[in-house]
């Protein structure tokens, strides 16, 4: 067995990757959850939202040219903060995170599938978790490829909304441009910030991105504006084509936006969310494994996951264990009051993260992408406001 992974994927790959992994289904409900705080002004909750997450990227960003590695974020605590035990820690939490949110992302597309499809539930889920599972296995591009493709399908079905949303007549609480109420602005935009998890999982592919010093920067800011400017255009069609009550009591926003501007059906937007489940599933997937893979250099009794397939160039095992986690926890957890705690949970790392970077940066300014200290300091900030915030709206 190999014990290196291979380095085949691009900036195009790698971008379409994180844009992928950042939509996701949330984008599906998540803006009439922000529309019921923030009013018509959703997409400057939006704005806002991504500006919170640029330092905490911009500091994912330097990091991933100072250590190229899968586990990222525990290599980088691990010389940031000079601790293997918190760096293993921190990527066991990453692979949980990932794991959680990949079996209540998989939950919810079946739950879309089987309003398209007359498929029985526990079938299709077991079916699209082996599935996966083995795309994951077989190669990265071709994980990559067909990622890319899932997020096209997505970009469509958003492109057709906004498209339907512009068409809409401007319902009355966008006609009357209410005043801003910054403080329901401030609660759209920690409630949005959650969208933009998945910027960090970009790093986690380091080991298998061709001139990673180069590439691993531009992918992740590439992706972040790209993700930042998709929800905010998707937010105001939505603002703009229905009413604001209708909006929050919805678990189907774009559906209405949909019906609003073109009177039909939006089914077809259900196959979409599947397709946007698929592509968040297969993301995880990838990702913890990875970190599964990084984690077995750093710690004797993780060694069994280091290694690669020498023909597929995959971490097989790592990959497996990781599915079948997601499977598992698909079929027989709560996933809703789990996937609670993984926002809580990644808030965390982009603390420690943000604290690692300060103090390497303190011992050794020089990198090959650097950015000024007050980056990683505002992105701590940040992180920990938002952590605060999210732990004290579940209590």
């Amino acid at each position: 067995m190999a014990e290196h992974l291979k380095r085949r994927i691009g900036l195009g790959l790698l971008t379409a990757y994180g844009v992928g992994v950042m939509i996701g289904a949330g984008i599906y409900v998540l803006v009439g959850a922000v529309a019921a705080d923030a009013g018509i002004w959703a997409p400057l909750a939006f704005l806002v939202a991504g500006l919170i997450a640029a330092p905490t990227a911009l500091s994912y960003s330097e990091f991933s040219t100072r250590i190229p590695e899968a586990a990222g974020e525990a290599a980088y605590v691990g010389k940031g903060l000079n601790s293997q035990v918190l760096a293993v820690v921190i990527g066991l939490a990453i692979v949980a995170a990932g794991t959680v949110s990949a079996a209540a992302v998989l939950r919810g597309g079946v739950g879309y599938l089987t309003l398209v499809v007359d498929v029985p539930y526990v079938a299709a889920l077991v079916a699209i978790a082996l599935l996966l599972t083995g795309v994951a296995v077989f190669g990265v591009m071709e994980s990559l490829a067909l990622a890319a493709i899932f997020t096209v399908i997505e970009l469509v079905g958003l492109g057709l909304v906004v498209w339907a949303g512009t068409a809409a007549e401007p319902v009355a609480d966008w006609v009357s441009q209410p005043e801003i109420v910054w403080s329901g602005v401030g609660a759209g935009a920690v409630l949005a910030f959650f969208a933009f998890i998945g910027f960090e999982d970009i790093v986690n592919m380091a080991e298998e991105v061709s001139e990673p010093e180069r590439t691993m920067p531009r992918a992740i800011l590439i992706a972040l504006v790209v993700t930042t400017i998709i929800y905010a255009v998707v937010a105001w069609v939505t603002v703009r084509a229905v009413p604001l009550e209708a909006l929050g009591s919805s678990e189907r926003p774009l559906a209405l936006v949909w019906q609003a501007g073109t009177g039909g059906d939006a089914k077809f937007l259900s196959t979409i969310a599947v397709f946007a489940a698929l592509n968040g599933v297969l993301a995880q997937i990838v990702m913890a494994s990875r970190v599964l893979f990084g984690l077995g250099k750093r710690n004797p009794s993780l060694a069994i996951f280091h290694h690669a397939n020498p023909r597929t160039g995959t971490p097989v095992l790592a990959t497996v264990l990781v599915g079948g986690m997601v499977l598992i926890g698909a079929l027989v957890l709560n996933v809703s009051q789990l996937a609670e705690m993984t926002s809580s949970i990644l808030l965390s790392v982009f603390v420690i993260v943000n604290l690692a970077l300060i103090f390497e940066k303190r011992r050794n300014p020089e990198a090959p992408f650097r950015v000024p200290m007050i980056v990683p300091v505002a992105g701590l900030l940040l992180a920990g406001a938002a952590l605060v915030f999210n732990i004290q709206s579940a209590l």
